[in-house]
This record gives C-alpha cells, structure tokens and sequence, in this order.
C-alpha cells in the first residue's frame, strides 16, 4: 500500500476512537494521521488542498468545542473522501 490508502484504515480506527470516548488515545493518533497525510496532499491540485486545510479547520473546530462525535465523522467521512479524490490526482 501506497499513497493515501495506508491511510484509511487508520483515520476509521481514529474515528471510532472518538466515538468511543477515547478522546486523548485519539488526538495522539490524529496527529501521525495529519503528520503523514500532509505532504501527500502537498501534492494535490490546489483545489482538493483547500479542501484539505478546510477540513482540517473543521475537525480542529470541533475538537476545540470537544465534540467527539464531529470529529469522527469528519475524519470518517469527508477525509476518507478527499483522500479517495487526492488518489485519483
């Protein structure tokens, strides 16, 4: 596995982290997840980095506000998508 795709399977394991209140074993997760992920999208059309670092904002949002469940979601949902987009670039 290459590219963006070693990178599924642990952004579920993080969400579901989230879910299950596991709060700070998550946001340790979390950031090797972002750490790996930026130079991968460094590399994408300008487009999907400002998606990126949208995204970014949002799960950043919510994890300000301790809303778990958001940051779940965006890390399960709108990141498994921009990363399926960045493999296609």
């Amino acid at each position: 596995m290459s590219g963006f795709a070693q990178y599924r399977e642990p952004a579920v394991a993080c969400a579901h982290l989230f879910r299950l209140g596991r709060d700070v074993e998550a946001a340790l997760v979390m950031v090797e997840l972002f750490g790996g992920l930026m130079p991968l999208f460094d590399r994408t059309p300008a487009a999907l980095q400002q998606q990126w670092g949208a995204v970014l904002g949002q799960v950043l949002a919510c994890q300000e506000g301790q809303d778990w469940l958001g940051v779940a979601d965006y890390l399960e949902y709108e990141l498994l998508e921009l990363m399926r987009q960045g493999g296609e670039s």
